[in-house]
């Protein structure tokens, strides 16, 4: 049963806030709008879970940009931990 509302509390770490910052407003929109989806499915189709597989760290497409999460199931907690463009995102 979906109440419509978000399973999945989501979080910025501080460099991925300042990331987010530097970003077009267009850009920043369409990547809200995608982060907003994780709530609901923190892993949806085309996600992709990162080395070392002990973590719950995933990474998810966005256009020419990469969103770097992870997942807490017992707490229901999500944390974005970086996003950028897919050239620089994995340094």
């Amino acid at each position: 049963m979906d109440t419509g509302g978000p399973l999945y509390s989501v979080r910025f770490s501080p460099a991925a806030t300042r990331e987010f910052k530097k970003l077009d407003r267009a850009v920043q929109e369409r990547l809200d709008a995608d982060i907003r989806q994780l709530e609901r499915d923190p892993r949806p189709p085309g996600s992709r879970k990162m080395q070392p597989h002990h973590l719950e760290r995933y990474r998810v497409r966005s256009g020419e940009m990469r969103i770097v999460y992870e997942v807490d199931d017992t707490a229901r907690q999500l944390e974005v931990v970086t996003l950028g463009d897919r050239k620089d995102v994995y340094r």
